[in-house]
């Protein structure tokens, strides 16, 4: 009665996780000793992975102890790196543990760039191999029965567990063995053992046999719900498993009814219903009598059979000669109890006794993600304020030189060089001149050149793979099944588009910082010669000694201080606001935990909000401070230049004196422009790179998607059945002339009845000319001669094996004997009845068949042999 059934495991293809992992590891983290443990823990994964799924496993504890830790490791893994088609591609490759495959075609496998699906057939491994060790558990020993039940309900748990999750895991049609409705009806299978193995616990425990026949029934329940799941669905029976567990789960659901009524029966005789207690016995009996016809082969049930019969014989008699109580029909007799021990595991990671994390320091990837996002808000914070600032300078700058200060108030003498404008032009050879910006200019468009060329290399082979899918998918049509390429890759175009977008951007920014440095390119040379050459080049004018420690310039030159004064606050402002730093990481893992989601733009707005908000109220201030002392500057240098000489020279000289300090400004803002344009070009290459090697990872994971799903179509085109019907030609459907079709000789030793069927038989139409050959001697045999006995020389003819026995060959008027057939008709002849072997030979150009001779006479040509006894009656 212990037939117990377990589940097959699925076998999964060899995959590579330690070379994916490691390049996203290496991408995604800086170099150090945090990147090294990560990919020491992908090291350690694969391994893991090799042991739970690339060798066979015992049906032992510690292999199932395997399965779960890498299911752990799984659950642990998949929310900390973006496994998906168009990022982080996977191929898992699984065949379907039921399928036994054909000859030529092997069996169904599917692969899938889904962690979801391998999560899947680890859980389902899990399961099945928990059914394989609870079905080797000895029902004889207690610990070995709590330990079946145990598995049991871990295996129900398992399958109940992918019944729900296995369409969201994979978003497609799953291969059969883990379609919902299959692990359903594993589930219920698995749970109805439990049931049973508790009900053999409370049999060798000898509890009451009220509660022992409430579990008897409960688990015929569960076994009666499993065999309809397997009855009811089309697609089940299919598979050679459930042929062969449905007579198990009829037998067992019969079994546990019996055991029930067995057990209640004693229940009836304790309360001296000895009626009930017959009828019990007897719906037992039947019951048992069922399985023992039907299903003998898959489950025994010899002993139960006896005790039901000994306990049946024993009531009838001493209800017969004693109680003489009436025994009711079944129908009328009260429904057995049930009472429900166990129930399905709930899989809540981790599983394993034994689990560690190997990622443990790895923030998931909504927290990574969320970091992004929340990185990307602070800089575009930080380059808000920063830019506010530099614009207000850049605006104080540009005020000052139309105003010509503060070389206005050097230049008093008219003669010499404003000591303004001499450091301005020292500061420009210091940094380089003219060489320094035309070799930024230079290598600009060089970088832009290698940006696009990377670009248009990654667009391309997508381009490339998306045409090679789209031609298979046209070829193909419903069978090629998996995601359109042009789907899969809309994240990336969308991406690259963003990247061809940039470049164009940058190409406009750096034209206009070609044209600005083009139109001060004169006089930013001027302020890179010698100071002799410079001061020759500037206008001389006459000398305005007598503003010299006037009022209105110590004005000027108090309020051209505070503004340098307030330039420098700004640089140490925007250097304190670029240092701000803050781990939100530890924010996000704290929502993560507590919610299960982040929200990401509430908690980095209120964070940058704190962070930031003195820092805005400082730089608000400083553009206030700005634009009152420029407002002052302008009334104060009008008053000045109301004081000075006006005259052609002296406006000449202030004009140049004017350009000379716009051009140094510009020089700095163009040099610095220039070297943000390079950074940004070469932090472009870096960030293009990662992009070219994410679009030729997921072009290798399609062409390796693609080589697989081509072996699969061309294995089940070598499965599928050729044409059923086709065209025969006349030839071969039509004989040259009508006649009999002979069958499968049978002796029949009956002479009489042979005779009436000869004498019934209608005569046949002209036998066809025999093939030309050489004549031999030949005999013929009289048609009417009647047996004498059976031949001495010739053995009874002896039928193929691999032929059916059919009716007599016909004896017609004309054909004497069977052995004197035409040889070109029975291939059997030769070699038989004294007959000797006669080669077929064929001539070039022979004629057609001679025509039929009269009757009663031989063919011409043919072999003739003595006269004999036919073998068969006549």
């Amino acid at each position: 009665m212990a037939t117990f059934i377990s589940v097959p495991l699925k076998k999964s293809s060899e995959v590579d996780l330690v070379k994916p992992l490691s390049k996203y590891i290496t991408a995604s983290y800086p170099a150090g000793e945090e990147q090294a443990e990560y990919i020491r823990a992908v090291e350690e994964l694969n391994k893991l992975r090799k042991n739970a799924l690339g060798r066979p496993l015992d049906k032992h504890e510690s292999s199932l102890e395997i399965l779960l830790r890498y299911y752990d490791q799984l659950c642990s893994v998949e929310p900390k790196f973006p496994f998906s088609e168009n990022q982080l591609c996977l191929t898992f490759t699984w065949k379907d543990a039921f399928d036994k495959g054909s000859l030529f075609g092997g069996s169904v496998k599917l692969s899938l760039a889904s962690l979801g699906y391998e999560k899947t057939c680890v859980l389902f491994n899990c399961a099945a191999l928990a059914s394989q060790i609870a079905a080797e558990q000895n029902v004889d020993n207690d610990e070995c029965l709590k330990a079946a039940a145990k598995y049991y309900q871990l295996a129900s748990g398992a399958f109940s567990h992918i019944k729900d999750t296995v369409l969201s895991a994979l978003n497609r049609e799953p291969t059969m063995d883990i379609c919902p409705e299959t692990v359903g009806t594993l589930s219920l299978i698995m749970l109805a053992q439990a049931q049973e193995v508790f009900f053999l616990k409370a049999t060798s425990d000898r509890m009451k046999d009220a509660v022992i026949a409430k579990l008897a029934n409960q688990a015929a329940d569960f076994y009666g719900d499993a065999f309809k799941q397997c009855q009811y669905k089309d697609n089940l029976p299919k598979y050679f498993y459930f042929q062969e567990v449905l007579p198990v789960l009829a037998a067992k659901h019969c079994i546990m009814q019996a055991n029930a009524e067995l057990h209640q029966s004693i229940l009836a005789k304790q309360k001296k219903r000895f009626g009930e207690e017959i009828a019990r016995l007897q719906h037992a009996a039947e019951l048992v009598k069922t399985v023992a016809s039907r299903y003998d082969e898959y489950v025994s049930v010899k002993d139960l059979t006896e005790k039901i019969n000994r306990a049946l014989t024993a009531a009838k008699k001493d209800n017969d000669f004693i109680y003489h109580d009436r025994v009711p029909e079944v129908k009328d007799l009260e429904q057995i109890g049930k009472a429900a021990l166990v129930k399905a595991t709930a899989i809540t990671p981790p599983l394993s006794q034994k689990y560690t994390d190997l990622f443990e320091k790895m923030v998931p990837m909504a927290v990574q993600q969320s970091m992004s996002v929340y990185n990307q808000r602070k800089a575009e914070t930080v380059n808000r304020l920063v830019g506010t600032m530099r614009e207000a300078t850049n605006l104080c700058n540009g005020v000052l030189a139309s105003l010509n200060l503060p070389a206005a108030l050097e230049d008093l003498s008219g003669d010499s060089i404003p000591q303004s404008i001499a450091e301005k032009a020292r500061n420009i050879v210091e940094q380089g001149g003219l060489q320094s910006i035309e070799q930024l200019i230079k290598d600009l468009p060089e970088l832009l050149t290698r940006n696009r060329e990377i670009l248009d290399e990654s667009l391309k082979m997508l381009d490339d793979e998306e045409t090679t899918d789209s031609e298979l998918r046209t070829k193909f049509n419903q069978r090629w099944n998996r995601t359109p390429s042009g789907d899969l890759y809309k994240p990336l175009r969308a991406e690259g588009a963003n990247f061809r977008n940039v470049l164009d951007k940058a190409v406009q920014a750096d034209q206009v910082v070609r044209d600005r440095y083009n139109s001060h390119c004169d006089m930013i040379a001027l302020l890179c010669k010698p100071e002799n050459e410079l001061n020759s080049a500037i206008p001389s004018a006459n000398p305005t000694k007598t503003l010299q420690g006037s009022e209105v310039v110590n004005v000027l030159r108090s309020l051209l201080s505070q503004l340098e004064e307030l330039k420098k606050e700004r640089e140490t402002l925007e250097g304190e606001i670029k240092a701000v730093t803050f781990d939100m990481s530890t924010t996000f893992l704290t929502a993560l935990a507590q919610d299960g989601a982040i929200n990401e733009e509430q908690l980095s707005l209120s964070q940058l909000d704190k962070l930031y908000n003195s820092y805005n109220q400082r730089v608000q201030a400083s553009l206030c401070t700005q634009e009152e002392l420029l407002g002052q500057v302008q009334t104060a240098h009008q008053e000045f230049s109301s004081l000075k000489q006006s005259n052609t020279e002296a406006n000449q000289r202030e004009e140049v004196l004017k350009k000379l300090a716009s051009a140094h400004d510009s020089y700095v803002e163009i040099s610095s422009n220039l070297r943000e344009g390079t950074k940004f070009y070469n932090d472009l290459t870096e960030i293009l790179l990662k992009f070219q090697n994410k679009c030729s990872d997921i072009v290798f994971a399609r062409k390796t998607e693609r080589d697989e799903l081509l072996k699969e179509l061309q294995q089940s085109i070598a499965r599928e059945p050729s044409a059923p019907s086709f065209n025969v030609p006349a030839y071969q459907s039509s004989p040259a002339a009508p006649g009999p079709t002979p069958a499968p000789r049978t002796v029949f030793p009956q002479q009489p009845q042979v005779q009436q069927q000869s004498q019934s038989n209608p005569q046949p139409p002209p036998r066809p000319p025999p093939p030309n050959i050489t004549p031999q001697a030949a005999s013929t045999t009289p048609t009417n001669t009647p047996p004498t006995g059976p031949p001495t020389s010739n053995p009874p003819p002896v039928a193929p094996p691999s032929q059916a026995q059919g009716p007599p060959y016909p004896t017609y008027q004309g054909y004497p004997g069977y052995f004197q057939m035409p040889m070109g008709y029975n291939p059997y002849a030769y070699g038989q009845y004294n007959m000797p072997y006669m080669p077929y030979q064929t001539t070039p150009g022979q004629g057609g068949y001679p025509g039929a001779p009269p009757p009663g006479q031989p063919y011409q040509g043919y072999p003739q042999q003595p006269p004999q006894q036919p073998y068969y009656p006549q």
